[in-house]
């Protein structure tokens, strides 16, 4: 594991979501989350394993079980805010997207490097993963709230989709929570640029 830098950076919570079981991608709003090392207590996502999908087929064929770094996906209230106003919207619900975390106040959310972590005040701590790459699933929820703009989504979304997180430190967030941003202390990788 990197050793970790903590920062001066840090995000407000404004809107906590659960995707239930059998609900579709979209969240219901809630008061607070309780997580455990296996996600958000009662959440779709959580668990410690769960089947790969598309997104890691060059490694694993689908359906394959692979740990869960995907337990809840964390988006940033102002991206939301660009996404909208690509999309020639007024709101982007985070709801619509299935939000498990809003954060207000942390820029370039989206594209926090791997292995960052965020942590809360009573200590529960989100490992970064990755960043969440914009899919069409989320337009199929717009779709029904502004139609023609469903398939939109994706392009408007792409750099601004949010990141997924595990959990490390269970604990429990609420709206209000303040998660402090830490980075790996480590540099670049030399060869980024010629992939």
């Amino acid at each position: 594991m990197p050793a970790l830098r903590p920062t001066h950076f840090s995000g407000e919570i404004v809107f906590l979501g659960q995707v239930e079981p059998g609900h579709g991608l979209a969240s219901t709003p809630v008061e607070k989350l309780v997580l455990g090392f296996d996600g958000a207590e009662g959440e779709k996502h959580s668990g410690l394993t769960r089947s790969s999908c598309s997104r890691v087929l060059d490694l694993h064929p689908r359906g394959t079980e692979i740990a869960n770094t995907r337990q809840l996906t964390v988006l940033s209230d102002e991206e939301l805010a660009e996404t909208a106003f690509a999309l020639h919207i007024p709101r982007l619900a985070p709801e619509w997207v299935g939000a498990s975390i809003v954060l207000r106040g942390l820029p370039d959310l989206t594209h926090l490097p791997p292995s960052s972590r965020l942590q809360g005040p009573d200590g529960a701590t989100l490992v970064v993963e990755m960043e969440n790459l914009a899919c069409v699933l989320p337009g199929k929820v717009l779709e029904h709230h502004h139609p023609g703009k469903g398939a939109r989504y994706k392009p408007a979304a792409s750099g601004r989709r949010g990141i997924v997180t595990w959990v490390e430190r269970p604990g429990v967030l609420t709206l209000g929570d303040t998660l402090r941003l830490f980075v790996p202390a480590q540099r670049r990788w030399s060869e980024e640029d010629n992939l």
